[in-house]
């Protein structure tokens, strides 16, 4: 079985299924699981000085800046016990944010993994989705089909299709994590300490891939 103390980064272009992984590697091995999202609106619920300094920029559907998320971060691992580890999704997204964090945090990074899967894959996964404001029933006209085309099985609802999820949003997506984010795994590969994982299978498989894989790289039984 894997260190439970371990700190380990959860990389991927959009659509690859970071959440989803997160998820299933948190609960497996115990580890706190910070996603920026999360950590962005808990902040600016609670009002502190750095939720205040991001909700700024969020209100003008800015980016927030480096410095900025890397003292939410730091705020928030900082308080942190010791003992069980910590798996970082959507952070850092930079080389700035992970040279600030390698800085500001005492626990190394253990691990980089690495999500993989191709453009035409991605662009499918997200523009083909459909969701039920009714229910929450999500589906994937490509993937995962609901059975009466544009109507929900769970309830029959019509389902809805996100303005921001055309193929050409997507796309530019792409580019940016391409340009702001890829550069990371030349940051962290000089160190060895990235894991390429494919993202193209089903859930279970790919959880099955990223399980083996650090287990391989630690020399444990996942």
């Amino acid at each position: 079985m894997l260190d439970r103390g371990l700190v380990v980064i959860l990389l991927g272009p959009p659509g690859v299924g970071k959440g989803t992984q997160g998820l299933r590697l948190a609960a497996v091995f115990g580890w706190e699981r910070l996603v920026t999202g999360d950590l962005l609106r808990a902040a600016r619920q609670e009002g502190t000085e750095v939720g205040r300094r991001a909700g700024r920029y969020m209100d003008e559907g800015e980016l927030v800046p480096d410095d900025v998320m890397v003292a939410l971060f730091e705020e928030r691992m900082a308080g942190l016990p010791d003992g069980p580890g910590i798996l970082l999704d959507g952070f850092p997204r930079t080389v700035a944010q992970a040279e600030a964090l390698a800085c500001a945090f005492s626990r190394p990074v253990d691990a980089v993994v690495l999500l993989k899967a191709s453009e035409d894959v991605l662009v499918r996964r997200i523009s083909g989705r459909r969701s039920c404001a009714t229910c929450g029933c999500i589906y994937n006209i490509y993937f995962d089909p609901p059975g009466s085309e544009g109507v929900c099985d769970g309830c029959g609802e019509v389902l809805t299709h996100r303005e921001d999820d055309t193929a050409e949003t997507v796309r530019r997506r792409l580019r940016v994590y391409v340009e702001q984010t890829e550069p990371l795994i030349d940051y962290y590969g000089a160190r060895g300490e990235v894991l390429r994982v494919d993202g193209e299978g089903s859930p279970d498989e790919v959880q099955a891939g990223l399980e083996a894989s650090l287990a391989s790289h630690f020399g444990a039984s996942a």
